[in-house]
């Protein structure tokens, strides 16, 4: 009989297409590969103040009954969802009108699972955030990525242009995008929406959401009240700062939230996580503060980047796509990323010339200029 260690096993033909989510390295790898301390992370688009205060008062309160099972319909966030969100929609939004998942990344799965099926197609941007792209191959689905436009946008007359009739099944649009940070306007998602078909989900993530400042950032929630097939996804994991904790929600009409919920996982985000998500709602004061300390370091970093010459996209998340080959001089992008490394700051290489960096305090962007400068 064949022993197990010398038997081949073979994995499905969709996983030798994944490309592996490779997550920023985490401080305490880094501290510990070199042997330095006093490392920075801006690597992961994190919010550099941390969750809410209130937010910790809650998880504290949900440590108890650790021995029980968490609530799997996360009925008490999703009233807390429902009321934050009709606060500010003059039709609100209904507890069965959101799901909630293990980070919205979660639920970018779990939509795929439920409407494509195999040899269907999915449409995103390149570049985007991989996971579409993953989540779509592991289905047996078909990825087709569409340039993004000279400046960096999502084109959506060329996505829409790529819609087949009874092969597409999902569009993504990430906005703003990771990771340029760059958004769709109104205007071109409005004729994008009026000209999709009705058998087409629309998901748009909207991570960093919070972050965006730009008057011509769609309401994608007038689409949804209006009945569109869209799913609009948020995230606690950024600006609410509870990125550890796996936390995020989607809205959509309730019948695609229904066979949503028959897909995902039973018990998929943990008590601790719904009621930390619940105290995040309620700091409005956390937000704001995390906000405008993302618009002085993009200020900062615009400025001194420019200084020096660096290319960059203006964004609206809490990250910059920097080019290190402006005019020509090149500058390796990896060769960059190790050298930040061995001086303790950790960043995100993206292509030959390109990193992403994250919008942190303002010591940790003036060390990451003063570091940058001495690599560059």
């Amino acid at each position: 009989m064949t022993k197990l260690k010398d038997r081949i096993l073979s994995p499905s033909a969709y996983v030798s297409k994944i490309k592996p989510y490779i997550p920023g390295k985490p401080i305490e790898e880094l501290e510990r590969e070199f042997g330095i301390s006093h490392c920075i992370k801006l690597a992961s688009n994190e919010n550099p103040l941390g969750p809410s205060p209130l937010a910790i008062e809650e998880m504290q309160r949900g440590l108890v009954g650790l021995n029980r099972y968490p609530d799997g319909g996360a009925y008490r966030l999703r009233v807390a969802l429902s009321e934050f969100h009709s606060s500010s929609h003059l039709h609100g939004v209904d507890v069965r009108e959101i799901v909630v998942g293990h980070g919205s990344n979660e639920l970018l799965d779990v939509a795929v699972r439920t409407f494509m099926q195999t040899g269907e197609e999915n449409i995103m941007a390149d570049p985007s955030f991989i996971v579409y792209y993953n989540s779509t191959v592991k289905a047996g689905g078909t990825a087709v990525k569409v340039p993004l436009t000279h400046d960096y946008r999502h084109d959506l007359p060329a996505m829409s242009a790529r819609i087949i009739k009874h092969t597409t099944r999902i569009v993504f649009i990430a906005n703003p995008n990771n990771p340029t940070g760059t958004i769709v306007g109104a205007e071109e998602f409005d004729a994008f929406m009026k000209g999709l078909p009705d058998d087409v989900l629309v998901v748009v993530d909207e991570a960093y959401h919070e972050y965006v400042t730009d008057e011509a950032y769609p309401d994608t929630m007038r689409y949804f009240r209006e009945g569109y097939p869209i799913l609009i996804l948020r995230t606690f994991s950024k600006v609410y700062g509870l990125a550890g904790l796996r936390i995020g929600y989607g809205i959509a009409d309730r019948a695609i939230v229904r066979e949503m919920d028959n897909v995902r996982e039973p018990f998929n985000t943990n008590s601790v996580a719904q009621a930390a998500a619940i105290g995040a709602l309620k700091d409005t004061e956390h937000v704001r503060k995390s906000v405008a300390i993302n618009e002085a370091g993009k200020a900062y970093l615009y400025e001194q980047l420019s200084q020096m010459s660096v290319k960059y996209i203006p964004t609206q998340g809490n990250f910059i796509y920097v080019d290190l080959a402006p005019e020509g001089d090149y500058k390796d992008a990896n060769g960059v990323y190790y050298e930040l490394l061995q001086r303790g700051v950790i960043i995100r290489p993206m292509g030959k010339t390109l990193i992403r960096v994250t919008i942190g305090l303002q010591n940790e962007n003036e060390a990451f200029i003063r570091n940058l400068k001495e690599v560059l």
